[in-house]
């Protein structure tokens, strides 16, 4: 049984941030829009009222707000002679199921690239040679600059409701802020958030090193603030319960609190949830999408929503998956090293120690997602490296986000896993320890991709996506390296003891223990559609009323959480359709 819909102006998949700033501003147009959803519906009341978020084992451990592989999952291996199996059980990454997606659980770590990492090949060509770079890694420029983009990062900053402190104001360094970001056109929408206990250790070990420590940007709101939209956020209370949950105070900035209010008032505008997106239907001929089928889990049937345009802004490889189920773009094919979709997988290289100090109350309950101090002294633009034998950059934050007891439960090495022993060293460390990190950048490579598996299928017979995914020798030097400089910067601030957890030579990427939940690539940006599956406009090179939004453009990955990146992405994409595409439907950029 099946049936047809209305047909709409444009149809979107995934209600997170992209698709909700998109529809936003496609919906000021006038167009008729509509978002489909494969979770269920949330907001912040009744949702994430309290005291429903401050269950940690409900939401912290259990996972509540997260896709559960039973529902859809993919399988990993780590390289092509490898049989993949299923990912089972969330650990590496978590991502987001329902209205909101992975924007209602994040932290609020707001970063903009830094200039070149959006022209990364080039920027390595043109400073250190073609040589440095290995063989089989495959990294490229995004095909956008950062001048293009800095109105639109200005722009999310706003919705968002950033707090922080610009380092570059129009060329100038600002003190106290991040001297080597790219400049920006205004100041952080508002001041940064409290400092903490960690924060003023850290900014001290930190500038007697000859660091630039300065407050991380935060979506967390430091004041109360109304943005662009007339969405108004309320100041964060410093509850610490942030990742992994919704926030229960109208706080952190999410599509809940920063965008939908006001969405959800437009006439031309709705949404649906509980359906699952089972195909993009294209033309006879292969060229124009004429709207997607999906499966209402409500109704138990198939439905085709005919649309004009198509915009697939779910999760970074649900939309991967769903270009190769719909026969949109060139498969990649590692072994010629052709084709497009499924090209450029990239991950997140992370690290850190953990310092103890006995004598030293850190309170870590009073805590936000965001609560940092950085330092970018070891970032992309910061590094030789011919010198230094790799290529990459790491920021560093000194972090507090939260005392949760089950999870966070931070001991020393060598400490007891259980019973009396276990017990004491709670008793004598639980709130004594500050944490600083790398957050690091992971290249991409010929040989980690995403492509369909042969052998597992979902509920709807359809294939599940396939990882092909390994750590490489480059990235590890990375970690290495800031495993260094944070040592240095550890020891120079006399813990009791400290303990590391760094990547190691020869170690294999591991789907077990929480890593992040960065993962990008698979529909890769750029200006040659013989290396990327979507133009600078992120305007599908094969169907030209195709765009995908979100991470999946990436064609490696930046050394800063993705979502600001995401976000300027999209508002330049929604100019591109607004000002060009509508007016003459078509390919925006020759291929």
């Amino acid at each position: 049984m099946s049936r047809t819909e209305k047909p709409v102006d444009v149809v979107l998949v995934g209600f997170g941030w992209t698709s909700s700033v998109m529809a936003m501003e496609l919906a000021k147009e006038g167009l008729e829009v509509l978002v489909l959803e494969r979770g269920k519906d949330r907001d912040t009341v009744p949702d994430f009222a309290y005291p429903k978020m401050a269950d940690e084992l409900t939401y912290g451990v259990r996972y509540k707000l997260m896709s559960r592989p039973a529902d859809n999952t993919v399988t990993v291996r780590h390289n092509s002679k490898q049989t993949a199996v299923p990912y089972r059980h969330l650990g590496s990454f978590l991502p987001g199921d329902g209205v909101g997606g992975a924007g209602s659980h994040w932290n609020g770590h707001s970063w903009r690239p830094q200039a070149q990492e959006l022209r990364l090949r080039s920027y390595v060509e043109e400073n250190f040679g073609k040589k440095i770079i290995p063989d089989d890694m495959t990294i490229q420029d995004f095909g956008v600059s950062y001048d293009d983009l800095e109105p639109h990062f200005d722009f999310f900053e706003k919705i968002m409701g950033v707090s922080g402190k610009a380092g570059n104001l129009n060329g100038e360094i600002q003190k106290g802020g991040n001297p080597f970001e790219a400049p920006r056109k205004s100041e952080y929408p508002l001041p940064p958030l409290g400092r903490t206990l960690n924060d003023n250790m850290f900014t001290e070990a930190a500038e007697k090193m000859g660091l630039n420590p300065f407050p991380m940007p935060a979506a967390n709101a430091s004041e109360a603030y109304t943005n662009p939209y007339g969405m108004q956020l309320a100041p964060c209370n410093f509850c610490g319960f942030c990742e992994r949950y919704g926030c229960i105070n109208y706080s952190k900035a999410s599509p809940h609190t920063c965008v939908n209010g006001a969405l959800k008032r437009k006439s031309n505008f709705s949404y649906r949830t509980e359906c699952d997106v089972l195909k993009v239907e294209l033309d006879s001929e292969g060229k124009v999408a004429t709207g997607v089928t999906y499966f209402d889990k409500k109704a138990g049937e198939k439905v085709f929503q005919p649309a004009k345009l198509v915009i697939l802004g779910a999760y970074a490889y649900h939309n991967v998956r769903l270009m190769l189920l719909s026969g949109i773009g060139k498969p990649y094919d590692p072994e010629s090293n052709t084709g497009t979709v499924g090209r450029n997988y990239a991950y997140q290289m992370t690290g850190g120690n953990t310092l103890f100090f006995k004598d030293k109350e850190f309170n870590p309950f009073v805590g936000t997602g965001a609560n940092s101090t950085s330092a970018l002294d070891y970032g992309i633009e910061q590094i030789d490296f011919a010198k230094e034998g790799f290529i990459g950059g790491s920021v560093l934050n000194a972090a507090m986000y939260n005392g949760q007891p089950i999870r966070s439960m931070k001991l020393p090495a060598g400490s007891p896993n259980w019973g009396s022993g276990w017990k004491k060293a709670v008793k004598e460390y639980y709130g004594h320890s500050m944490t600083i990190a790398s957050h690091g950048s992971n290249m991409s490579y010929r040989d980690c991709y995403l492509s369909l598996d042969p052998t597992y299928k979902d509920d709807y017979g359809q294939p599940l996506l396939r990882m092909t995914f390994d750590w490489k020798d480059n990235d590890i030097r990375m970690t290495q390296f800031m495993k260094g400089k944070i040592d240095a910067i550890s020891e120079s601030m006399n813990p009791d003891v400290y303990k590391s957890s760094f990547k190691k030579p020869g170690v294999h990427y591991d789907v077990k223990p929480y890593q992040t939940t960065h993962n990008v690539g698979g529909s890769p940006m750029g200006t040659d559609p013989k290396t990327s599956a979507v133009n600078p406009y992120l305007q599908s090179w094969d169907v030209h009323n195709v765009f995908v939004m979100g991470a999946s453009v990436f064609p490696q990955n930046i050394q800063f959480n993705p979502t600001v990146l995401v976000g300027g992405l999209t508002l330049w994409a929604a100019k591109a359709i607004r000002e060009q595409y509508l007016k003459n439907p078509g390919p925006l950029v020759k291929a």
